[in-house]
Formats: C-alpha cells, sequence, structure tokens
C-alpha cells in the first residue's frame, strides 16, 4: 500500500529556508538596497508641504479669482514684526528704515508695505511679499532675513518673523532624538523578554534597517508627489513600531521551536510558516486601513497614508525575508551573551499565571466584561465635547520667532493689531454678473459685515485693475484657533455675505489661509463617515475569511471602535482640555487637528487587529486542534501574553519617544496611538476578548454554511 504523497510546504515556508540557507545573500541584498533607497532619495530632491487643495471650494475659487484679477494681493507673503520694551520702534534711532530698506533688496522679495504701528508705537510690522511661496526659500532663507533686520537689532529693536515666514523660519523637525530614545526604550524591553543579546538585537536591527529602507522608499516618491512635511516622522514612527514587533513575533516562536528541540533551518521555514501568515495578514489590515484614507478625497490626507504604508509595507517584506536570514545566521546561538539563566519563549506551561487568569475569567466573565466596558467608555466620554480646528502659531513653543510674533501682534492695539490680524479673512467679490454699480456694491458689503457680530474691522473695498473684483479684508475679535472665529466664518459664509450681495448679481466668497482651514475642516468633517466605512467593512470581510466566523469579526471591529473612541477623548482631554498644559511642550489648550481623527482611525485600526490577529490566530489553533473553548482561551492567552505584553511595551515606547516633536499634530498622533496600544494590549486583550470569548463559547466560531462553502480557506 502506497502513502500519500507528502504535502508541499507553503511558499513562506520556503521563502523562510530559502533566506536561512543563504543568509549573507539576503543580508547583503538589503544593506544595498538600503544604500539605493537614500542615494535615490538623495538624486530626485524629494519635496514636502502642507498646502491643500480644495478644487470647486469657495476658497479655491475665491483665490483663482483673487489671481487672475490681481496678481499682487494674492502673493506670497510674511510679516517682520518688530517691538520695544519702552519708547517707540520709530523713536529708536535709524534701525526702521533701514531694516525695511535692506528687506527691500532681498532676493525674491517684491514689495516690503509700509509699516503698520500700534497705537503706543511700541510694535509694528511690515508685510514682505514675495515671487514665490515661502516654503520654497528655504530654512536657510532665515539667515538673509537675519542679516537684513540687523540695524533693527543694533538699534535695540527686537524682531521676530510670522505669518507665512513660519514656513522659512521653523527649522525643519529632527526626529533623531526621538527615534534614538524609541530604539533605546525598545532595546530594554527587549533584552528582559529574551534575556539574551543575540535575541534582542535581531528585532532591533532588521527593524531598523526595514525603516532606513521605507524612508528612502517614501522620500523616491516624494520625488514626484509631495507628502505633508509630517509624512516622514509618521513613516518612520509607524514603521519602526511594526517592524520591531513583527520581528519580535517571529523571533519568539523561533526560540520555542528551538526550546523544542526543533533544528535551526526547520524552525525558521515553521516560523516563517506560521508567524509570517500572521504578519502578512496583519500588514495588510493596517495598509489596507491606511489606504482607505484616499477615500477621503483630500489628497494630503491620501498621501499621509500613503507615505506609512510605505513603512508598513517593506517592515512587513524584512520580516518575511530578512528576519527569516537573520534567524539562519545566528542559528543555535539566538542565547548567547545571555542576561538571563533560562530562555524563555513563549509559554511556562498550562498551569503557568495566564492559564489560572484565563480560568479566572471564565468564572466572572460578565464582571470582566462589565468592569472592562466602563472603563473604556470612561476614557471616550470627553469626546463628547471634540472641536476640529487647525494648529496656528500661537500654538508654537513660547520663545520661538513665530510664537513671539504672534503674540506682538495679538496683544498690541490699534488698527491692524489684535488677535483676529494674525488669521483674517478676505473676501473676494466677483462683479462680473453684477447688475449693480461696484460702489453700491461695496457700500452694501462693508455695512453688512460691519454689523456682524464678531467682527473687529474691515477694510474698505477696493476694486482690481480690470474691474472684475472687489476685495476686502475682514479681520475676527478672536484669534484663527478660537471656536467663535469658526462660527464667525460660518455667518459671514451663509449669512452676512450673501445677504449683502442679494439682488445685486454679484457673488462673495471667503478666501485666505484661515477660511482655507476653516474649509477644509468641514469636509474632512463630512468625510469621516465614508472613511470609517470603508476600514469597518474591510476589515469584517478580512477578518471573516481568516477566521472563517461571523462572529469573531464583528467582535474584533466593535472592540476596535471602542478603543479608537477612547483614544479620541484622552486626546480631547489633554491637548483641547488643557490637560496636557506645561507637559509635551503645550502651553495651552488648542483644538484637535481637523485630519488627526480620521487619520487616527485607519492607524489605530490596522495596529490594534495586529494584536487581535496574534492573539485570536493562537486561540483559533488550539480550538481547531480539538481543545474546549476555556482551554483554547487560556493557551491562546498564554502563548501570546508575553510577547504581546513586549510589543505592545515597546510600540508605547517608541509613540511616545515622538511627543517630543516641535510638531503639535505629530504630538497628538504620538499620544493618541500610544493610549490606544496601551488599551487595546490591556483592557481590550486582556479583559474584553477572552470574557467575550467566554460568553460566546462555540458561537464565537458561527459561520452559515452557504458562506462556508464559498469563503476561501486560509488561516493564521
Amino acid at each position: 500500500m502506497s502513502l500519500p504523497p507528502a504535502r508541499r510546504p507553503s511558499l513562506l515556508h520556503r521563502t523562510g529556508v530559502l533566506c536561512a540557507r543563504h543568509p549573507v545573500r539576503v543580508i547583503a541584498v538589503w544593506l544595498l538596497v538600503l544604500a539605493a533607497s537614500f542615494a535615490g532619495r538623495h538624486a530626485v530632491g524629494a519635496s514636502y508641504g502642507d498646502e491643500v487643495s480644495l478644487p470647486g471650494s469657495q476658497t479655491a475659487l475665491g483665490a483663482d479669482l483673487l489671481e487672475r484679477s490681481d496678481p499682487a494681493a494674492g502673493a506670497p507673503n510674511g510679516k517682520v514684526v518688530l517691538h520695544v520694551g519702552s519708547g517707540t520702534v520709530a523713536g529708536h534711532g535709524g534701525g526702521l528704515d533701514a531694516t525695511l530698506d535692506r528687506l527691500r533688496r532681498l532676493p525674491h522679495v517684491t514689495a516690503v508695505s509700509a509699516p503698520v504701528t500700534s497705537t503706543d508705537g511700541a510694535t509694528a510690522y511690515t508685510t514682505v511679499s514675495f515671487d514665490e511661496k515661502t516654503k520654497a526659500l528655504g530654512h536657510a532663507y532665515t539667515e538673509r532675513l537675519d542679516a537684513a533686520t540687523a540695524p533693527a537689532r543694533d538699534a535695540g529693536i527686537s524682531v521676530a518673523y510670522g505669518g507665512d515666514l513660519h514656513d522659512v523660519v521653523r527649522a525643519p523637525a529632527g526626529d533623531a532624538t526621538a527615534e534614538a530614545v524609541g530604539v533605546g526604550a525598545a532595546l530594554i524591553v527587549l533584552l528582559l523578554a529574551f534575556g539574551s543579546v543575540a535575541a534582542a538585537l535581531m528585532p532591533l536591527a532588521t527593524a531598523l534597517v526595514s525603516v532606513g529602507v521605507g524612508l528612502g522608499v517614501v522620500g523616491i516618491v516624494a520625488g514626484t508627489l509631495t507628502f505633508a512635511t509630517a509624512a516622514p516622522t509618521l513613516a518612520t514612527m509607524i514603521g519602526l513600531g511594526v517592524g520591531i514587533d513583527y520581528a519580535l513575533f517571529l523571533v519568539t516562536r523561533f526560540r520555542q521551536y528551538l526550546i523544542e528541540g526543533e533544528d535551526p533551518r526547520t524552525a525558521v521555514g515553521r516560523t516563517t510558516a506560521v508567524s509570517g501568515r500572521a504578519v502578512l495578514v496583519a500588514a495588510v489590515t493596517v495598509a489596507v486601513a491606511l489606504l482607505s484614507l484616499y477615500a477621503c478625497g483630500l489628497t494630503m490626507v491620501g498621501r499621509l497614508g500613503l507615505a506609512a504604508t510605505i513603512a508598513v509595507a517593506v517592515t512587513a517584506a524584512a520580516a518575511l525575508t530578512l528576519v527569516p536570514a537573520a534567524m539562519g545566521l545566528v542559528g543555535g546561538r539566538v542565547d548567547v551573551l545571555r542576561v538571563r539563566r533560562t530562555p524563555v519563549a513563549e509559554s511556562a506551561g498550562h498551569h503557568d499565571g495566564w492559564h489560572r487568569y484565563a480560568r479566572l475569567v471564565a468564572r466572572r466573565p460578565w464582571t470582566f466584561l462589565t468592569a472592562g466596558s466602563l472603563l473604556v467608555a470612561l476614557c471616550a466620554v470627553p469626546l463628547f465635547s471634540l472641536r476640529l480646528g487647525h494648529i496656528d502659531d500661537g500654538a508654537d513653543p513660547v520663545g520661538s520667532s513665530t510664537r513671539t510674533a504672534y503674540d506682538w501682534i495679538a496683544d498690541a492695539e490699534g488698527p491692524g493689531f489684535g488677535p483676529g490680524v494674525n488669521g483674517p479673512f478676505t473676501l473676494v467679490v466677483d462683479l462680473t454678473g453684477a447688475t449693480a454699480p461696484a460702489d453700491a456694491v461695496a457700500g452694501r458689503v462693508t455695512g453688512a459685515l460691519a454689523r456682524t457680530p464678531g467682527v473687529a474691522r474691515v477694510t474698505p473695498p477696493r476694486t482690481s485693475h480690470d474691474g472684475s473684483i472687489l476685495v476686502t479684508t475682514v479681520v475676527p475679535s478672536t484669534g484663527p484657533q478660537s471656536a467663535a472665529t469658526s462660527d464667525l466664518f460660518e455667518d459671514l459664509t451663509d449669512t452676512a455675505v450673501p445677504g449683502a450681495l442679494e439682488g445685486t448679481g454679484a457673488v462673495g466668497r471667503l478666501t485666505g489661509t484661515t477660511a482655507g482651514q476653516l474649509e477644509f475642516r468641514d469636509t474632512v468633517t463630512e468625510r469621516l463617515p465614508l472613511i470609517v466605512g470603508i476600514v469597518l467593512v474591510a476589515a469584517f470581510l478580512l477578518l471573516m475569511v481568516v477566521f472563517r466566523s461571523l462572529v469573531i469579526p464583528l467582535k474584533a471591529v466593535a472592540l476596535n471602535v471602542l478603543t479608537t473612541a477612547a483614544s479620541y477623548g484622552v486626546l480631547v482631554a489633554v491637548f483641547q482640555w488643557g490637560w496636557g498644559d506645561g507637559l509635551l511642550g503645550m502651553s495651552e489648550p488648542v483644538p484637535i487637528e481637523s485630519y488627526v481623527p480620521m487619520m487616527m482611525f485607519a492607524i489605530v485600526f490596522g495596529l490594534s487587529m495586529d494584536y487581535e490577529i496574534f492573539l485570536l490566530s493562537r486561540i483559533a489553533e488550539q480550538w481547531h486542534a480539538g481543545h474546549d473553548n476555556e482551554r483554547a482561551v487560556g493557551t491562546g492567552l498564554a502563548l501570546t501574553g508575553r510577547v504581546i505584553t513586549c510589543a505592545a511595551l515597546i510600540m508605547t515606547a517608541v509613540f511616545l519617544s515622538f511627543t517630543g516633536s516641535p510638531t503639535v499634530v505629530v504630538k497628538m498622533l504620538a499620544l493618541g496611538l500610544a493610549i490606544s496600544v496601551i488599551l487595546d494590549a490591556t483592557v481590550v486583550r486582556l479583559v474584553l476578548v477572552p470574557a467575550l470569548m467566554f460568553l460566546m463559547g462555540r458561537a464565537n466560531w458561527w459561520l452559515p454554511r452557504p458562506l462556508d462553502r464559498i469563503l476561501p480557506h486560509t488561516t493564521v
């Protein structure tokens, strides 16, 4: 009687064995790719910028009208602000006049306005216009500005730069310190987890290589597509976190197989086949969530998701090739240079603390479910007061040039000063279809705007050279970040401007930086439900195929929604309520940046699913092996308890290290992601998931027979 042919190993198994058989070649290829990616990034000249484009919006149409009819009015510009502690700016020798003269002679400067001086004469500013966008001038242009304003400083006048000059004077964000802190914390956790230097260095080294390649690829793509300035930081943060975690999962399983007596090469193949499949599913889940951001139709947000997706894809590729090569190279020497006498991998046995904890949850599932749900709900309470907005120069660190210029203008009194000057609205009135004279239209507009609550000042409307438009500036009585300014924008858009122009045939459109930011916020708010829907449906379908169950995907999706809501709530409390004032380098409460909730939902959902996939995959293994529900859940917790706890500690440390970034948006994303990881790895994984698994029993694995027949068969 002939034996059935041996089943051919899976592609992932063969890949792992191949990489373990030729480790030096694989590592050399990765190092060559690393060098090539950095060379390519340097060669193409990566481009980054935070400009938001909303084609067809009133701000975009208003800006287009302004550019066609009065190009000088829409030229890029910034403010040079001067201030003295006593006396007047004009009374400090000839420093002011000399500075204005030097500013006019700077490259790319097309105009320097007459100084606007406060009532007491202690503060003044001039608006400097340029022939190209201020971002294109580069940070090095700051030296030219400093040289031009040297006469004012020599005369005892303090100088700061505001407006769009923040694109010039803000130093490029340096993430080296954050990366070093995150890597250092990860190394400590890995040493404690593995107990050996070799085992600890493998995840760290492979993750650093993959992050480097990912950043290089993002830079190459940025030579064609303009990414937001936060894109490299986001890619580094996500890539470093998942890169270490994916490698950690693989190395842990590899060491377990070695402890069980497998030879190193066989252990690498089995590890790549089993844990590698879970890594692949987790990476696809994160990538789908991130790429769904393109569905919002906002290019800047979509490209942020693309940058993070590139980092995740590269780290997943490294986990499936570079990590097996490293394990093959180290082989049985994985526990050399021990810092613990006995190596530990996945489980200490069927009677360890994890199994005892699982039995405790099994006895009181409703108690654990209620307690966990209440804790998550409590964290989510602040979410109900969420206010979206834009983070402006008023949130910059105290003492910075941009913050100083902002405060000098906001605190001074007189025409051209006050909080609203830092965020005025420009009203462009299209006269091409007007049936009333321009003077009559101007009079109606001026009167209506002056009577609108929240308006501090309205400049006299002026007609463009071709007579096709009227232009006026509306100065709010509050700053750009204020909720009152947002309300004023809605009043002007919905009531005041349409009412003033009714029956004239003219059409008014608000434009300018602040108007564009508020319209962007409204667009993000409108499209957030679409992103949420896409991510939820995609995650549900993926998990249904992987676990062949309708119940498990529903639970996983619901729990991740709760985790995300709780993370939002903590962000609101820290940033909007001011609980973080004095911490994280914040000096005052700020609204939540408009696109942060959308970004966070995609990222948090993807990353949270990672831990649940690794936990549920081990529970599923035990269930399909014939164990009862309690044994399957207990063994799943035991097998993943140490590794997921370590992975969560590492990712939390990496994310928290980026809260030291000078960019408030990066602080928000970093803190929100850290909170979500903490909640997911503790409350969700240790309390809610096992409690629900025990309560549902065999129903966890329910799948209608028609679906069972048509769904593809795959496992993790």
